[in-house]
């Protein structure tokens, strides 16, 4: 068989009391590792060590030792991790490879019990082992958050748009306003003149003359006063009138909240603890069950071979093995002595292995829900949040309009006091002006007059320029904000679409490595093995609800052979074989590694349990594969790795 050629750097793995293994110390080199041997070699100990060393709590400790423990080095780092028995199962410690190390079980280490091999074996769900490693929980806050985001930016687009529309309109009134001030000023100008060209009669005394400018002069002051009051108070009024609008605004979202919130928000926390401590309970349960199984599994491979070596040389101690073993149980089974056929303690753990599923299921379940009672929680801290903040607003917008109606007042009396001022002199400059008097007094009123009116256009084309220039400055924001609303677009189709591309990978991915793999190994009369998507949302990627987008598609894999007559049909999975229902599920789990992209993670890829294939299929299969991960170990027993070319790493002997 062709040669293989890997480069990296050599794993180098230190293991005490592991599974069967007392001590050992193991060396693996890139490429393929066969660990060739007999049953109760400690070949699979030893992959439960590989597992061990990066993070996975999917292992057993020997049964003479309290704990066991793994070291790795590898690439200039060391890992160290300890398994230690408790009452409720096997629990590790330490620093792995991994922090979580699901995908890694799911996907990379292959052995005989693994839920994606197991899948395909059993007809399960193959949808929920591939989508097991998304939180789907955060999936959806993170869609509803662009969400939310896409509608704050349109709703910005939406403001943008009108102001465009309001400025034609404000820049009409802007050449309009700059017209009326230029006749203004050519008017006040004008009057300014004829005032200049009149001359007081000679007879009129000085003494008069200052009275009277004196007394225009601090009524043309009063009266200018008088009109700055007037124009406070309706500002203070328009003020008051938009703080009340805005506070019954404010009043009526205060109202729309739920009444008591706080009470329900308790309600919910207690909710998350009471489920928090109910998945952690099916977890450690999981864990406990899994251990049972997994012992089990192992003596009928005839590991631990210390065990079974007890129960031939000493029956009567039996009952005490077994009760150290399986703590608290009552259950008589052939590890006390009693003949029982092989295939009746296969049934019962395919039995507990059926149980172990339900209960993962539910723990799904119960995450679930956990996401959906978070949201709730996370709705109702706003909500009181919001109360309270609006509460603040409203209580500081009750003292702005106590405030402004307190200056009102003070406002309208100084308001009476000037109109009285204004009154009296008025009287006075009557008193004291001739008739030369009344037309230069005629003329400084309409100058007066003009000046104000010059004053108050000036005003308001000022007040007109800075509202054209925010309008102007929010308008230049829209290139912004559309580049903004394009990629939040752009995240919110990626959220939505995620589910629907690693579901479509992975059925293109699964295909095709299957279609190779039939290529390669030349299983009699079956023509293809593919999986198919059914149940797609047919719906353009913005209409689809964020559930469907969760929910998904559903899996089908389906079976095609060819008679001896060359006719081509539809088989089930359950006609398979066993040897080619293995390597169906060994592909789905491939699939799920490619497309989980599980060796930027996890650089071991483990085989186990492969004896159902023959010989040359497995050296096809494991040559298929080792182009994958940088290290992948294979146990086999020794006339199954005879196959496999020379040039491949072995390991023969493990402590």
């Amino acid at each position: 068989m062709k040669s293989t050629e890997t480069t990296g750097d050599p794993a180098r793995f230190d293991v005490e009391h592991i599974g069967g293994i007392e001590s050992a110390t193991v060396e693996i080199s890139p490429g393929v590792t066969i660990l060739a041997g007999r049953n109760a070699t400690n070949r699979t100990s030893f992959l439960q060590a590989i597992m061990a060393a990066h993070g996975s709590d999917w292992t057993t400790v020997k049964g003479s030792a309290d704990r066991g423990r793994v070291e790795l080095s590898l690439g200039g780092e060391r890992y160290a991790r300890t398994v230690t028995k408790t009452e409720s199962g096997v629990v590790g410690s330490g620093s792995g490879v991994l922090s979580d190390s699901t995908l890694a079980n799911l996907f990379a280490f292959l052995l005989e019990d693994n839920d994606a091999r197991q899948a395909v074996v059993r007809d399960d769900d193959l949808r929920e082992i591939l989508m097991r490693p998304v939180d789907l929980a955060e999936l959806r806050r993170e869609i509803r958050n662009a969400e939310q985001r896409k509608a704050a930016i349109d709703d910005e687009l939406d403001e943008v748009a009108s102001l465009k529309q309001d400025l034609p309109d404000l820049e009409q009134r802007r050449s309009t306003l700059r017209a009326e001030i230029d006749d203004v000023r050519d008017e006040l100008q004008s009057v300014e003149a004829d005032i200049d060209d009149r001359t007081l009669d000679p007879e009129i005394t000085r003494q008069n003359k200052n009275e009277l400018e004196t007394a225009l002069d601090e009524l043309q002051a009063t009266r200018s006063e008088l009109r700055h009051v007037r124009e406070e108070i309706q500002t203070e009024q328009e003020s008051i009138s938009a703080l009340r609008d805005e506070r019954g605004s404010l009043a009526a979202e205060r109202s729309s909240l739920t009444d008591a919130p706080e009470e329900r928000l308790e309600e919910t926390k207690a909710e998350l603890t009471a489920l928090r401590e109910r998945k952690r309970d099916l977890s450690e349960y999981t864990t406990r069950l899994q251990n049972v199984i997994r012992f089990n599994e192992e003596l009928l491979a005839g590991e631990h071979t210390q065990i079974t070596e007890a129960i031939a040389a000493k029956p009567e101690t039996v009952g005490d093995i077994t009760d150290q073993l399986y703590r608290g149980s009552k259950t008589t089974c052939w590890t006390c002595g009693s003949r029982v056929k092989r295939e009746r303690i296969e049934s019962t753990l395919e039995t507990m292995r059926n149980h172990r599923e339900e209960t993962l299921s539910e723990i799904d379940d119960i995450e679930a829900d956990l996401g959906e009672l978070r949201e709730e929680r996370d709705d109702i801290e706003s909500a009181v949040e919001r109360r309270a903040n609006l509460n603040e607003t409203i209580s500081d917008i009750d003292a702005e309009i106590e405030r402004r109606q307190s200056t009102v007042t003070d406002l309208r009396e100084r308001r009476d006091n000037l109109s009285n001022r204004v009154a009296e002199l008025e009287d006075r400059v009557s008193s004291l002006r001739s008739e030369e008097f009344d037309e230069v007094l005629d003329l400084h009123t309409e100058a007066n007059e003009l000046e104000f009116e010059l004053d108050r256009l000036e005003s308001e084309l000022d007040e007109l320029n800075e509202e054209i220039e925010e309008i102007e400055a929010e308008i230049r924001r829209e290139e912004s904000l559309v580049s903004q609303r394009q990629d939040t677009v752009a995240e919110l189709i990626d959220l939505r679409t995620r589910i629907d591309q690693i579901e479509s990978e992975a059925t293109e991915q699964f295909n095709e490595r299957m279609d190779d793999l039939l290529d390669i190994l030349g299983y009699e009369n079956l023509e293809r093995i593919w999986l198919e998507r059914t149940d797609q949302p047919t719906d353009a990627v913005d209409q689809i609800a964020a559930e469907d987008v969760i929910e998904g598609s559903t899996f089908e894999l389906h079976v095609v052979r060819s008679s001896e007559g060359g006719t081509v049909y539809e088989d089930t999975i359950a006609h398979l074989s066993e040897s080619e229902r293995e390597v169906t599920g060994l592909v789905f789990a491939l699939a799920g590694y490619l497309v989980h992209d599980v060796h930027q993670e996890v650089p071991f890829m483990l085989l186990d349990s492969l004896e159902a294939i023959d010989a040359e299929r497995i050296a096809a299969l494991v040559e298929y594969f080792a182009s994958y991960p940088t290290y992948l170990v294979v146990a086999l027993l020794p006339e199954d790795a005879e196959a496999l070319p020379d040039d491949y790493h072995r390991v023969t002997d493990i402590g």
